[in-house]
């Protein structure tokens, strides 16, 4: 498809750069597919649209302060290391700033160097090389002193309190960017929710490059996603298959634990717990077969998250939506608003 078919107009000011106070208390649209309707709430109301008997499912990724700012030994020259995803023990896949002058071998400091330092063995392209980290003592304390949190670039400030890049439910480490959608939940929102008799069931995918790369093709057909790690328990897996058979509605907390469950679904058919990676991506066409409604916020024009929902609910109506979205000053992008897609 043609990329421009996922455009549209966003002024600036609406793009949110900081989270809202209360975590429900920010805006949610609530989407009827079928009806092609339409309801402005706030997300404290999605129970209201949650029925008893419903699955909820949520990616218990944890965001890691994934962003390292080094010197390069010989030159002292700046450089920008993202940690996208572990490959093995010491040995990440990075996406780095000012790539041009990390080569093979390449050796950067973080910090005074007594810490951290990292070792390029493998280069490869639109600035991903593979570094190894050496360190004295345990990695993630590590990354807790000297690391950032990876904020996606539309975000201006750095955060004061980290755990606002955090869902509540944040448990497995590894992820170089928050499962947005997840923002708006709170622990007192969640007892309502199984005291309605909804079960919620946790998943892991830790999103890397695929969050940050623009699509740069014309033609969507030609975009290749970038892999990303995901589990999916015994338990979980169980649970899902019984509550597919009972013709129960699966509901995704996010496009994370949609690509997850519809990864895992394309492939076998049934949930099926595993630990591997995924490049699925999904566009208008591609036939659902694993969630019946999903929760997610409002993503960027011409991004793989807007063709995920065109796909669920339709492009034309979910641009509608979208333009709805922006005569009514909703609020954009991981800070902004929700939407609930059902039906």
């Amino acid at each position: 498809m043609d990329i421009d078919l996922f455009d549209f107009d966003l002024p600036e000011d609406l793009i949110a750069q900081y989270p809202e106070q209360k975590r429900d208390h920010s805006r949610l649209l609530v989407i009827d597919k079928t009806n092609q309707t339409y309801q402005d709430k706030y997300f404290f109301d999605i129970i209201d649209y949650l029925n008893p008997g419903d699955v909820l499912i949520r990616n218990n990724t944890k965001v890691i302060p994934a962003r390292l700012l080094g010197n390069k030994k010989d030159t002292n020259a700046h450089v920008e290391v993202l940690l996208l995803r572990q490959l093995k023990k010491d040995i990440w896949e990075c996406l780095c700033g000012n790539a041009k002058v990390i080569k093979e071998g390449t050796i950067i400091y973080f910090g005074d160097g007594t810490l951290l330092v990292a070792r390029c063995v493998e280069v490869k392209d639109e600035g991903i090389r593979i570094m190894e980290m050496m360190y004295n003592g345990i990695f993630l304390e590590i990354l807790d002193q000297l690391g950032k949190m990876p904020l996606p670039p539309y975000i201006k400030k750095q955060l004061c309190e980290n755990d606002r890049y955090q869902t509540v439910y944040a448990k497995v480490e590894g992820s170089a960017a928050a499962p947005t959608a997840g923002f708006h939940f709170t622990d007192e929102l969640f007892e309502k929710i199984k005291a309605k008799g909804i079960e919620v069931v946790d998943i892991t995918l830790h999103i890397g490059l695929g969050t940050f790369r623009p699509v740069k093709v014309k033609d969507t057909n030609d975009h290749i996603m970038h892999a990303e790690y995901y589990e999916i328990s015994k338990q979980a897996a169980d649970l899902l298959n019984m509550a597919k058979s009972q013709h129960r509605r699966l509901i995704a907390i996010g496009t994370t634990s949609t690509r997850t469950l519809e990864a895992n679904m394309d492939k076998y058919g049934k949930f099926t717990p595993t630990f591997e990676s995924t490049n699925i991506f999904i566009q208008p066409g591609y036939q659902f077969k694993a969630i019946d409604g999903l929760i997610t916020n409002f993503h960027l024009p011409k991004s793989t998250l807007i063709m995920l929902v065109s796909a669920l609910a339709g492009r034309e109506f979910i641009l509608k939506c979208y333009k709805h979205a922006v005569l009514n000053k909703y609020r954009f992008f991981s800070f902004g608003d929700s939407m609930f897609i059902h039906g």
